[in-house]
């Protein structure tokens, strides 16, 4: 017999909320809590990157506090069990990668397993599991920091990926929680199209979906979420942003190395229209990121193209969810450090995509940003609400 299961995928960058202790975080967890009330899912699936911040070695007390707070929430007393992985262990340099996943089902869901990856098999969930450190030792997880000798031209850092593995009914799928590089500079990023960063992620993203593909595992469906730092194509973006205008590029004296690019507005007494320095992406016309949900500027994501013969999106119909201003009393508005992108995104491959249940409302399939008018810090949060088809024998 076929059944279904509410299921809510939720990622989220949380490394300013920890930077910026108690400001936005009791915000961030009222609007986490009024989007489970909102659809009412029976597995919720929580995936966090930059666990701690950028201070984390100061801040990974207030981290700890931060799930402690999640899990002993009354908005999440139904759900009577949990999975809960934290990498915390910044001292391992070797393999910290600041993740962190929570997973809870909600009491009227049965029949819900976890995948041991030692013994290969999987076992019934019960009751709560937390497990906070290095995670090295822990069975139902697989973690991975990206190798050192990937990009031997760029710092190494916390980024990696997290893989659960589960069965709800007969269902069965993987979930995949990822941090991709960033751009280190966005006067590199625009030297080329595709950016030398665009193709790192594309290196290591292959990489990703390689790993959880090999033959250590049968291969199942799955949902890979988290931030991917996919940016838009800088190059193409700026010079449909910057038509008709005077470009004026300035050297630092010292090195002939370019510090800034300049570009003004031929009329209207030489307005700068848009100004680009290696942290700064300064536009007059902020709101074009905003308008329509950015949808002018889908056609400049283009990094989710080239895994097409293996992942599906849903349609993309929100804003771009990064960089936001940390500014508690401006939600909606951008910082101008860098150019606005999808960031955080919810994809899954093609036969995941198939056990999605639609139906002619609007509310079957939601994929969408959390918080969109509160201060959700410089990551706005993603989800994917949505019915799991299931089998029931």
């Amino acid at each position: 017999m076929e059944t279904v299961a509410g299921v809510l995928l939720v990622t989220a960058n949380v490394g300013s909320l920890f930077d910026n202790v108690g400001e936005i975080q009791n915000e961030w967890l009222q609007e986490l809590y009024k989007t489970v009330h909102r659809y009412k899912p029976q597995f919720i699936a929580l995936h966090f990157q930059e666990v701690g911040g950028k201070e984390y070695m100061v801040n990974m007390s207030h981290a700890e506090n931060f799930f402690r707070s999640i899990e002993s929430s009354e908005e999440m007393e139904e759900f009577d069990r949990a999975c809960i992985y934290v990498d915390n262990q910044f001292q391992a340099e070797d393999t910290f990668t600041a993740l962190g996943s929570m997973y809870f089902i909600h009491k009227t869901l049965k029949n819900v397993q976890q995948y041991d990856f030692n013994v290969k098999d999987f076992k019934a969930v019960l009751g709560q599991n937390k497990y906070v450190g290095s995670l090295d030792r822990v069975t139902t997880v697989e973690k991975e920091k990206f190798p050192k000798n990937f990009w031997p031209d760029f710092k190494w850092s916390r980024k990696g990926f997290m893989r659960t593995r589960w069965i709800i009914h007969n269902q069965g799928f993987d979930l995949v929680n990822v941090h991709l590089f960033h751009d280190a500079s966005n006067l590199i990023a625009c030297n080329s199209s595709p950016s030398i960063y665009s193709a790192n992620r594309k290196n290591a993203l292959r990489y990703v979906i390689n790993r959880i593909s090999d033959d250590h595992h049968s291969t199942l469906p799955f949902f890979l979420f988290g931030d991917f730092n996919f940016r838009l194509d800088t190059l193409s973006l700026v010079q449909y942003l910057s038509t008709a205008t005077d470009v004026q590029t300035v050297r630092k004296a010292s090195s002939n190395e370019v510090q800034k690019i300049i570009w003004e507005e031929k009329d209207n007494d030489h307005q700068v229209l848009l100004q680009i320095e290696e942290k700064l992406f300064a536009y007059l016309h902020q709101a074009v990121f905003r308008q329509d949900n950015g949808k002018a500027l889908l056609k400049y994501d283009k990094e989710v193209a080239a895994f097409q013969d293996i992942i599906r999106e849903e349609d993309i119909r929100f804003p771009p969810s990064y960089p936001y201003s940390e500014d508690y009393a401006k939600p909606t508005q951008y910082m101008n450090t860098r150019c606005p992108a999808w960031c955080d995104r919810i994809l899954m491959s093609h036969s995941a995509q198939d056990f999605i249940v639609r139906r002619d409302d609007s509310e079957s399939v939601v994929y969408n940003t959390m918080g969109p008018n509160v201060c959700m810090g410089d990551h706005k949060p993603i989800f994917l609400s949505f019915s799991l088809k299931t089998t029931d024998h």
